[in-house]
């Protein structure tokens, strides 16, 4: 793959995502997350998280949970917030609630974390993705979603 464009990632589905991602490089991603359609890119991600929610394992749940993707080309961060609630997940139009646990990494990162292609435990305990707040919610986060197994 030589060219990566966004619309080559408008309506995969979990595995056209992770494929997609897989085969490109490093340089051909954060080609991608520095471009103009970064927030578009990012933000389509995210508005599929409510549609991955898996209610059955939530139980009883209820979480405020801020991802914070860096690597804007302005040097600073997106901030998404889910709302896991009443056995429901909503994405919320602007992060302004307190989160009970925070997520901060880079876009390359969470495009292999959200992927799976890339080992959360590993990510954490290397430094390349960052949890703060509820330990225990950020253990259990990749339980709640169906996302693609690398």
């Amino acid at each position: 793959m030589t060219d990566l464009d966004v619309s080559q990632f408008e309506g995969a589905d979990g595995a056209r995502f992770a494929a997609l991602v897989k085969s490109a490089s490093k340089d051909q991603l954060e080609s991608l997350l520095a471009g103009d359609h970064r927030g578009s890119f990012l933000g389509a991600i995210f508005e599929r998280m409510p549609g991955l929610f898996r209610a059955d394992r939530a139980g009883s749940t209820n979480a405020v949970i801020h991802w914070n993707i860096g690597g804007r080309p302005d040097g600073g961060a997106d901030t998404f917030e889910l709302i896991i609630a009443d056995g429901t997940c909503k994405l919320s139009p602007t992060p302004e609630q307190e989160p009970k646990l925070s997520f901060t990494l880079g876009g390359y990162d969470f495009l292999q974390l959200i992927a799976g292609l890339g080992n959360p435990m590993m990510m954490f305990m290397t430094g390349k993705v960052k949890a703060k707040g509820d330990l225990g919610l950020a253990a259990n986060i990749a339980n709640l979603f169906d996302l693609p197994k690398g």
